[in-house]
């Protein structure tokens, strides 16, 4: 026992990470002032396509030379503060441009997630990972757990979990791949109702990797037997980084499991393309396909939605409910 302390005494203290995650807003610089005006638009119409389009909160307050994105979810909060940034730099903002910057930088954020995925794996001195293995491992810098992003969790498990190896003489390289590769199922874009140890594991499968890294990302949270060393390593380093004072936040994660709820919640409903939960949850904004819901059926969805996240969910005060139908015609003068 006295030996396991030392090794895991020395394995903490040669880790240097980051404590501390910005984790529902984000800032954006302005030149002047009188940038909020324009962002804003005349009687709010930029504002508010924006916000719809990316279903984010822009919080234009006294704050100086400065806007506020809040939102829960960090892919769309990362696209409209990219997507901000760029329309205050080219300077035209308008609905149709905000439209048109949306959509590139959305395509765009998918490179950002294989480069993110890159990037770890360049820095860890991991390598032969397959193209899908890489996606997956972009795809946590998106994602957090308990207010943790789990990319950074990720791959501080692999540091913990390389120098464990080596201290006790396992195989480090398998150690380190594995703990990497832990948690790629919080990554997965599944409906499966296997719980993120599972989905990792069947993902690991498909992308040819080692049985025994197979093992230990099925392994991590003791839903099956570990199988060898490296896998017990992955265990104990997932549980260190997890431990860690500062690395994450509970109430944070319920929080944001709320939100999701409520948006899927409303998802479910035949008619629905989109619904973004704003406003710390306070409002959720649903987009309506014009095609399948007709506007006198709108209002009597609203009502369902309504009666069906009251009967479903928990919540304090009350509940606003948007609900937004666009019928968009394109004619060409020729």
């Amino acid at each position: 026992e006295k030996r396991a302390q030392e090794i895991l005494v020395a394995t903490i203290q040669r880790l240097a990470t980051e404590t501390t995650s910005d984790i529902t807003v984000a800032t954006v610089s302005l030149p002047s002032d009188e940038m909020k005006g324009r962002i804003i638009g005349r009687e709010g119409r930029n504002i508010r396509a924006l916000e719809t389009l990316t279903g984010v909160d822009i919080i234009i307050d006294d704050t100086p030379e400065a806007v506020v994105i809040s939102c829960f979810d960090p892919v769309r909060k990362e696209i409209a503060r990219e997507a901000l940034g760029r329309l205050i730099t080219d300077g035209r903002i308008h609905p149709a441009r905000i439209e048109e910057i949306v959509q590139k930088v959305t395509r765009e954020i998918q490179q950002k997630i294989y480069e993110e995925g890159e990037k770890v794996l360049f820095d860890l001195g991991i390598h032969n990972m397959s193209q899908e293995g890489v996606r997956a491992i972009g795809r946590l810098y998106y994602r957090t757990s308990y207010g943790q992003s789990v990319l950074v969790h990720s791959r501080e498990v692999a540091e913990i979990a390389s120098m464990i190896a080596a201290e006790i003489g396992a195989n480090r390289e398998l150690a380190k791949r594995a703990a990497l590769l832990h948690d790629i199922g919080k990554g997965a874009e599944t409906d499966t109702d296997q719980n993120h140890a599972e989905v990792g594991a069947e993902m690991a499968r498909k992308m040819g990797e080692d049985p025994r890294i197979v093992n230990a990302i099925a392994a991590h949270h003791n839903d099956c037997e570990p199988q060898t060393l490296e896998a017990v390593i992955v265990q104990i380093a997932d549980a260190i980084s997890a431990a860690r004072p500062g690395a994450r936040r509970e109430t944070v994660d319920n929080y944001i499991k709320r939100l999701e709820n409520l948006e899927e919640t409303a998802k479910k409903f035949i008619g629905v393309e989109q619904a973004y939960a704003i406003q710390a949850g306070r409002e959720l904004r649903i987009l309506v396909n014009n095609e399948k819901i007709p506007d006198e059926q709108v209002k009597d969805l609203a009502k369902r939605i309504a009666k069906q996240i009251e009967t479903d969910l928990q919540y304090p005060g009350r509940i606003k409910i948007t609900m937004i139908r666009e019928t968009r015609i394109i004619e060409y003068a020729r």
